[in-house]
């Protein structure tokens, strides 16, 4: 699922009061890290990850997008955005 302009809009206004869940070190993206950000999307559809070495790349944002099936509302200075709606109707917390 593709978001719009509009849309990722949205979720970086509603991101702006989250704190990131998720802090990547040293060790990089692994696959205990992707098994943590997983969970969190599975829970609250909309995190933050803060990476604390390194700005962001495009092999880093590929990583994270092509193993979680998650879209990047935004990324800022080390900071990025993700979002992946629940598939269960029920348990959705943002509707798009």
């Amino acid at each position: 699922m593709k978001l719009t302009s509009n849309q990722r809009k949205s979720l970086r206004a509603k991101a702006h009061y989250i704190k990131p869940q998720i802090l990547i070190g040293k060790n990089e993206v692994n696959k205990g890290v992707l098994n943590s950000i997983d969970e969190s999307l599975n829970t609250n559809e909309l995190i933050k990850i803060k990476f604390h070495e390194g700005k962001i790349t495009d092999e880093r944002k590929s990583l994270v997008v092509d193993n979680l099936k998650c879209e990047i509302a935004g990324c800022i200075g080390r900071t990025m955005i993700l979002f992946r709606q629940n598939k269960d109707k029920d348990k959705q917390k943002i509707k798009l």
